[in-house]
């Protein structure tokens, strides 16, 4: 009797562990959507099926791969250039991953919706509000969506095919018009609440 309980917690926990690792190799490689349930499990070497019973869904796969990479603490905001970067270059190598669909369209499973729209939250919108917030900017919590929006269209909009210059830059070039388009707004929005005299 002994020594019979831990083995299945240990090779649930092994194939887990396979499936994120396989997952977090699959996505960076080949770009979420290019990537399939199937081939993440035979690159984990387990059955594909046990995604849906350790994860739920892809979507919600992704979620956890975004939280054993980062872990639970709080990322800088998408004004610091560092992590604008880091997020567009995510985005060009992923492609059209959940946490940026979910910014403009709501996804079809509820449960992998809720979590999305959590972790979007917690990694791109918290860590903007609190910073409007501590510079006494008004409504902190508009400005961090309408900035979050703004930049999960743009790197959305790259994908699609309707904007032709937007689809040819570098994405150097993209962050670059960008960072000068969030700074830009910002310095106008000063100017207009404190005119010089």
């Amino acid at each position: 009797m002994t020594g019979a309980g831990p083995g299945p917690r240990r090779s649930s926990a092994r194939s887990r562990e396979a499936l994120l690792r396989a997952a977090t190799e699959l996505f960076s490689e080949r770009g979420y959507d290019r990537t399939t349930i199937r081939e993440i499990g035979e690159r984990a070497g387990v059955d594909p099926a046990l995604i849906a019973r350790y994860f739920g869904s892809k979507p919600l796969l992704y979620v956890a791969v975004l939280r054993a990479e980062h872990g639970d603490s709080a990322p800088d905001d998408l004004l610091t250039e560092p992590r604008l970067r880091e997020v567009a270059e995510r985005a060009e190598r992923r492609g059209p991953v959940p946490l940026l669909r979910v910014a403009v369209q709501p996804l079809s499973d509820e449960a992998a919706q809720d979590a999305t729209r959590a972790a979007l939250q917690a990694r791109l919108v918290e860590p903007l509000r609190t910073r409007f917030a501590r510079e006494g900017r008004d409504r902190p919590g508009l400005r961090a969506d309408i900035l979050v929006a703004a930049v999960a269209g743009v790197l959305l909009a790259r994908h699609s095919g309707a904007f032709e210059d937007l689809a040819e830059a570098e994405m150097d070039e993209v962050v670059d018009v960008l960072l000068e388009t969030l700074d830009a707004g910002a310095t106008d929005a000063a100017q207009h609440r404190h005119p010089q005299q």
